[in-house]
C-alpha cells in the first residue's frame, strides 16, 4: 500500500518519497519501463489522497473538477531532456463562474509544497485585478494582512514586472500590487510533515483560511468598477 490509515485518517508513505528519489537519479527511460508497476502503485495512492482530500475540501467550498498531473515531461522546447516528472501534483478547480481560483498540492522529496490563488490570470482578468487595485487596495490589503491568513501562507507572492504596467502611474500607493502578473500563495512542508498522519488536516485548514482572498477576488472578477455583476 502507498497510502498509510491510522485513527481513519489517510497520509502518503516514505516509500512514496523514496520512490521519487529513485525516480531521480534515474530518468530515463529503461529504468521507468522496469518499474512502471510499482510507479502505478505510488500513483494510485496520491490518487485517492487527492480524492479523498476534495471529500474535505467540499464540506467548505464547491469544487469542479480534479485534476493529477501527469509524469510524463514536455522535452520539445526544453533543454533538460528528462523524460519524466519528479513529483506527484493535482489541482483542484473551484465550481462556475462566481468562484473564481484554485488549489494545487506538490509532493516532492524535500520540495513539496500547496499553492493556492491566480497562477496564469488571463489579460482581462489581470487588468481588471489591477483596475481595482488602483480604484482602491484597502480591502485587497486588509485581506491579505489577516493575522490568520498570514500565519497559514506568509506574503503574497507571484512573477511581477520590473515597471508599472502600461496605463498605470508608477508612483502608485500600490504599485508594488498593481505589479504583479501573479497573485499567489505558497506553504512548504518537510517530508516528515507528508507522511504524518495529519497532513490531509494540515492542508484542508491551509486552503480554508484563503477563503477571505478568494471570496474578495472571486467579487472583483464578477463584477465591474461600479460593482455591477458581469454574470
Amino acid at each position: 500500500m502507498n497510502i498509510n490509515r491510522r485513527m481513519n485518517n489517510i497520509s502518503l508513505t516514505s516509500e512514496s518519497l523514496a520512490f521519487l528519489k529513485q525516480l531521480e537519479k534515474n530518468n530515463n527511460r529503461d529504468w521507468f519501463a522496469e518499474h512502471k508497476v510499482k510507479f502505478k502503485e505510488h500513483e494510485a495512492g496520491f490518487k485517492e489522497f487527492m480524492n479523498i482530500l476534495r471529500g474535505q475540501l467540499s464540506i467548505h467550498d464547491e469544487i469542479e473538477k480534479t485534476k493529477i498531473f501527469r509524469i510524463y515531461r514536455d522535452v520539445r522546447f526544453s533543454k533538460n531532456k528528462t523524460p519524466y516528472k519528479t513529483n506527484f501534483a493535482g489541482s483542484f478547480t473551484r465550481s462556475g463562474a462566481k468562484l473564481r481560483g484554485g488549489y494545487y498540492v506538490h509532493i516532492q522529496p524535500s520540495k513539496s509544497f500547496i499553492a493556492t490563488g491566480f497562477w496564469q490570470p488571463n489579460k482581462e482578468d489581470l487588468l481588471r485585478i489591477r483596475k481595482e487595485l488602483e480604484t482602491d487596495a484597502f480591502e485587497f490589503k486588509k485581506v491579505i494582512s489577516d493575522k490568520q491568513l498570514k500565519n497559514q501562507w506568509g506574503n503574497l507572492m507571484g512573477d511581477e514586472l520590473k515597471t508599472a504596467p502600461k496605463g498605470f502611474d508608477k508612483e502608485h500607493s500600490a504599485i508594488e500590487l498593481i505589479r504583479k502578473k501573479q497573485y499567489i500563495f505558497t506553504k512548504s512542508f518537510s517530508d516528515d510533515e507528508v507522511v504524518s498522519e495529519d497532513f490531509m488536516s494540515q492542508i484542508n485548514i491551509a486552503f480554508q483560511s484563503i477563503r477571505p482572498f478568494f471570496d474578495l477576488m472571486s467579487d472583483i472578477l464578477t463584477t465591474n468598477l461600479n460593482g455591477e455583476s458581469l454574470l
